[in-house]
């Protein structure tokens, strides 16, 4: 974004022309009169500009509740946490009474936000001066102004500050591309932007810290010193995030689960025994998954893994639990789609949801194959048991 345009945008009048776009006005059929008419009026840059913050403040509430108060950038709103997952990574900094803490690679302010209103004063810095600035604006449209330093900065330059703590959130994409597209992502924390080596030089100076990685991250390049904590956010993984000195706990790994809070690490009683399907299929949340626990879920359970290598866990009983979903199982049997087919056809199922884990199939290629007909619903599960391809089936 051009700086003669954030300008405007930050402007009583430019503010103003915002105030006066409706979601309406930003549809498809819509859109095209409303470009004209705005450069008509503000000029084609100008109109851009509002159109494209406009878009993004749609896109936006997704992640903040006062999306429309805000303001963006296409990459900034790309990189930024989910309002709930920086609150609860907030709270952690915040029962550890970290008073000061820098924001690294603070982007439009998402977290220094969540930091500022857990009471932390704020060093919020970056390298693009446009994201520093709406950082600014942002934290004074919710009156956090007075806890928030901004500081334009390149933190491969940038010597460790006097701050009680860290957080650390590197690019993990590449510019996002024409039209809103996504960059292209980026695996090793080597080629994060700044990699995480940056903070080597900040834990001897700040040793309180935490680092926002993928969710993906490769175990191998997690540091033997930090805490990896896998958080989702209404059954889908966000982040994780590494905890380093008075911030991480006792544990290796934890996953936790938003917008409710379970937790569950390493620590806990773990069981891995493998059985044939029971009567219920427990499929564990994604970041359960991820931090290496199902089989503490299954300790919970009483529940065995079905095969050593998929993460569906299986029961005798139906059991509430945050970390996993339950299913009750109809039948299981060696997956063949000329049965599979007989069988959803002899009970009139004509709409199936399909979920697989260690198969190759294409779901929709075998919905097709199906050739479904009738009014009840089934779920299928393609998966393996004892390394044998098996169709588990759930009313």
């Amino acid at each position: 974004m051009r700086p003669e345009d954030l300008d405007f945008l930050l402007s009583p009048a430019g503010r103003a022309a915002l105030d006066e776009l409706h979601a309406e006005q930003l549809t498809p059929t819509a859109h095209l009169a409303t470009a004209e008419q705005l450069r008509a009026r503000w000029g084609a840059d100008r109109a851009g500009a509002l159109l494209e913050l406009a878009q993004l403040r749609q896109r936006a509430r997704a992640k903040f509740a006062r999306a429309a108060e805000m303001f963006f950038t296409r990459d900034g709103l790309e990189q930024a946490t989910a309002e709930p997952v920086a609150e609860h990574r907030a709270g952690r900094f915040a029962a550890a009474g970290l008073a000061v803490v820098a924001d690294l690679g603070c982007g439009i302010g998402g977290d220094a936000l969540a930091l500022a209103r857990s009471g932390a004063a704020v060093i919020a810095i970056d390298r693009e001066w446009a994201h520093v600035t709406l950082a600014r604006a942002n934290a004074a449209a919710h009156d956090l102004a007075d806890r928030l330093l901004p500081v334009a900065a390149d933190l491969l330059e940038l010597s460790p500050l006097p701050a009680d703590g860290f957080f650390f959130d590197p690019a993990r994409r590449t510019p996002t591309g024409p039209r809103l597209a996504p960059g292209r992502r980026l695996w090793s924390v080597d080629d994060y932007r700044p990699p995480l080596s940056l903070i080597d030089a900040w834990r001897p100076h700040v040793p309180a810290g935490a680092v926002k990685v993928g969710p993906g991250i490769d175990y191998a390049e997690l540091p033997a010193a930090a805490e990896a904590e896998f958080v989702s956010l209404r059954g889908e993984v966000k982040e994780a995030v590494l905890w380093f000195g008075p911030l991480r706990s006792e544990a290796a790994r934890r996953a936790t689960l938003l917008p409710g809070g379970a937790t569950l690490t390493n620590l806990d009683a773990e069981t891995v025994e493998v059985g044939p399907p029971r009567a219920y299929l427990y499929e564990p949340d994604g970041a359960v998954i991820r931090a290496h626990l199902v089989g503490q879920v299954a300790a919970q359970l009483g529940a065995m893994l079905i095969d050593p290598q998929i993460a569906y866990l299986t029961a005798d009983t139906a059991q509430d639990t945050p970390f996993a979903h339950g299913y009750r199982l109809e039948d299981a049997f060696p997956f063949q789609l000329k049965r599979l087919r007989g069988y959803l056809r002899e009970r009139g199922v004509g709409q199936v949801t399909i979920k697989k884990r260690g198969s190759p199939l294409d779901p929709d290629v075998l919905r097709q194959a199906l050739r479904l007909r009738g009014d009840a619903h089934r779920t299928l599960f393609l998966t393996q048991v004892m390394g044998r391809a098996t169709v588990l089936v759930s009313d």
